[in-house]
C-alpha cells in the first residue's frame, strides 16, 4: 500500500506528522491547507491555526505550548513550540488492560539455583578502574580462536568502568556501584565469574561481597593486582581461573523453559517522532505478550517518562506504586534543579533533528513501548527485581547506563527502538535493536534486527509487528545471535550510574 503524505495520531490533535518531505506550497486537501514551509520527514505542521501560549497537542496529548501565533500548514518545531507546565491528565482515551495467559517456551540454560539464563558466558569483572587493563589482557586470551575448546560457551566478557575509588565509603555512590556490579556478578547469563580488584581500593573485593551478600566458590572467584605480585603475574593466574571456569560452563546445555522466566528490558535512543507511532506502540504489543506469558517487562529512564507520567499513574495497580513513581519524579526535579538544568533540557539534538521538539512529545512516545500492562512495582537503580509483569526501574535517560541497571536488576533481554540509528550492545545480554523507520533500517542493516517501519508503509499493523517481535525475542533468547553480538559489541557498555562526591 501507499504511505500516506501524513499521520494525524489523534481526532484532538492540532498537529500532523509528515511521512514524506512535504515542500512548501503542497496542498494537503483533508485539512484544506497549504504547507508555509518545507515540512521534513517526521516533523510535525499545524492543521489548525494555533494562537500564541495555546496548547499543542499530539497522541491526544499536550506536548508543549505555542511560542508565537502559528497559522494553519505551518512548521511547528523548536522556532515556536516550548516546553510549558502543564495538566497530566491524560485528553485520550488509554487501552483497557485484557488480563489472560499464553504459555510460550524458549531454549535456555537452567542454571544451578533453579533461575533462567539466556546466554553461557564467563565474566571477569574489574572491582576499580586500576584493575581494567588487567582484566581486558584476560579476557583478549581468550578471543576468537582461543574459544575453540570451549563450543558451548558464548565468549569471556570483560566488564570494567571508571570508578571503584576516589569516592567516599559509605554513602549513595559507592552503595550504587555495589549494588550494579553485584546485579553483574551474580548474573545468570554467565556461567561463571572472575573479580578482580587492585588491591587497596574503596570498593575493595572483600567489601563488594559482602555488601551483596555473595561469597566464592566453584562459580565465583576473586583475586588482587597487588596480592598476586603484579600485573603479568595477575594476567597468568587469572588465565588459569577463567580456564576452570570455562570447563564448568562447557557442561551447560539448552532446555526448554517457559517465557515467564524472561526479564525484558526496554530501551529506546536516538529517537525521532516515528518512535512513538512505530516501534515502540509495538514494541509494547509484545512486553504485554511477554506478561500475559507470566514475564518480566522493565521499563526504565525516569527523565523520560516526565509529561507522561500521568499513563503510568492510572497503570499503576495500588496507591503504593503510583506513591513510589511520583517520589521518583520529584526527586529527579530536585535533582536537577540543584545542579542548574531541568527536566524539559530533553530532547537530545539528534532527537531534535528527528523531529521531536519537547521532552512531552518524547515521553509520551517513550510510554508506548510498556504496553498497557499494570505497573506492579518501582525499583532503585540495579535493584533486583522480584515480582513479575510490568515494572519501573529508576535511571537516568542515558541508554547504556539504563540497560546496565536493568541488566544489574536482573534482564536477560534487552529491546532497543531506535530511529536514528544505535549499535548498542549489552553483554552478556543479548539486545535487539527495533527501528522505525525502513529508511534507516536499510542504512544501518548490519545492526538492526527489526524493521518496524512497516507500519508507516501500511504494510503490517501495530500488532503485527509486535507478534514479530515477540517471536525475535523467544528466537534470540533461544540462541539466535542479535545484530550487534554478530559485530562483536558489549564489552564496552557497561556504565554504571555514578552519583555523589569525586574524592
Amino acid at each position: 500500500m501507499t504511505r500516506m503524505p501524513f499521520l494525524q495520531l489523534h481526532p484532538t490533535d492540532n498537529v500532523a506528522i509528515a511521512t514524506t518531505a512535504l515542500p512548501a506550497g503542497t496542498r494537503l486537501s483533508d485539512f484544506a491547507l497549504t504547507t508555509a514551509a518545507d515540512i521534513p520527514v517526521g516533523h510535525k505542521f499545524a492543521t489548525t491555526a494555533i494562537v500564541k501560549g495555546h496548547p499543542v497537542l499530539k497522541y491526544g496529548h499536550f506536548i508543549g505550548a505555542a511560542t508565537q501565533d502559528i497559522a494553519a500548514g505551518d512548521h511547528v518545531h523548536t522556532h515556536n513550540l516550548a516546553f510549558a507546565e502543564h495538566d497530566a491528565s491524560p485528553v485520550a482515551a488509554r487501552r483497557a488492560w485484557t488480563p489472560g495467559s499464553e504459555e510460550h517456551f524458549f531454549q535456555g540454560y537452567r542454571r544451578p539455583d533453579g533461575r533462567a539464563a539466556t546466554r553461557n558466558y564467563v565474566g571477569v569483572i574489574a572491582t576499580v578502574n586500576c584493575s581494567a587493563t588487567v582484566v581486558r589482557k584476560v579476557a583478549e586470551r581468550f578471543s576468537g580462536d582461543a574459544m575453540a575448546s570451549w563450543p558451548q560457551v558464548d565468549g569471556v566478557v570483560p566488564v570494567t568502568h571508571a570508578t571503584g575509588c576516589g569516592l567516599a565509603s559509605t554513602g549513595p555512590g559507592i552503595e550504587l556501584l555495589q549494588r550494579t556490579l553485584g546485579g553483574f556478578i551474580d548474573h545468570p547469563n554467565f556461567a561463571g565469574v572472575l573479580v578482580i580488584g587492585l588491591g587497596c581500593e574503596v570498593n575493595d573485593v572483600e567489601r563488594l561481597l559482602q555488601s551483596q551478600n555473595l561469597t566464592t566458590g566453584r562459580r565465583l572467584r576473586t583475586m588482587t593486582i597487588q596480592d598476586a605480585g603484579g600485573t603479568m603475574k595477575t594476567v597468568s593466574m587469572a588465565e588459569g581461573i577463567v580456564r576452570e571456569l570455562l570447563e564448568e560452563a562447557e557442561t551447560a546445555r539448552r532446555e526448554p523453559i517457559p517465557a515467564s522466566e524472561l526479564v525484558l528490558g526496554l530501551q529506546c535512543g536516538g529517537s525521532d517522532s516515528f518512535s512513538g507511532i512505530t516501534a515502540n506502540p509495538a514494541l509494547g504489543f509484545a512486553a504485554d505478550k511477554l506478561v500475559r506469558a507470566g514475564g518480566t517487562v522493565i521499563l526504565a529512564e525516569t527523565p523520560e517518562i516526565y509529561g507522561a507520567e500521568s499513563l503510568l499513574f492510572e497503570r499503576a495497580e495500588t496507591p503504593q506504586v503510583r506513591e513510589d513513581l511520583q517520589r521518583l519524579l520529584d526527586w529527579w526535579e530536585d535533582h536537577t534543579a540543584r545542579h542548574g538544568a531541568s527536566l524539559d533540557n530533553n530532547p537530545s539534538p539528534g532527537n531534535i533533528a528527528g523531529g521531536l521538539t519537547t521532552i512531552l512529545e518524547k515521553s509520551l512516545g517513550a510510554v508506548a513501548k510498556s504496553g498497557s500492562s499494570p505497573l506492579r512495582g518501582v525499583y532503585r537503580y540495579a535493584e533486583r527485581i522480584d515480582r513479575r509483569g510490568f515494572v519501573f526501574m529508576d535511571s537516568p535517560g542515558y541508554d547504556p547506563c539504563s540497560a546496565t541497571g536493568e541488566i544489574a536488576s536482573g534482564a536477560n533481554m534487552i529491546c532497543f527502538t531506535t530511529g536514528r540509528g544505535s549499535v548498542f550492545g549489552a553483554k552478556p545480554v543479548p539486545s535487539l535493536k527495533l527501528a522505525t523507520n525502513s529508511e534507516m533500517a536499510r542504512r544501518m542493516a548490519e545492526d538492526i534486527d527489526c524493521d518496524c517501519g512497516s507500519i508507516l508503509e501500511r504494510t503490517e499493523t501495530p500488532q503485527e509487528s509486535g507478534a514479530r517481535i515477540f517471536d525475535l525475542i523467544l528466537a534470540t533468547a533461544s540462541g539466535r545471535k542479535s545484530a550487534s553480538e554478530v559485530s562483536g559489541f558489549g564489552d564496552l557498555e557497561f556504565v554504571p550510574w555514578q552519583l555523589g562526591a569525586v574524592l
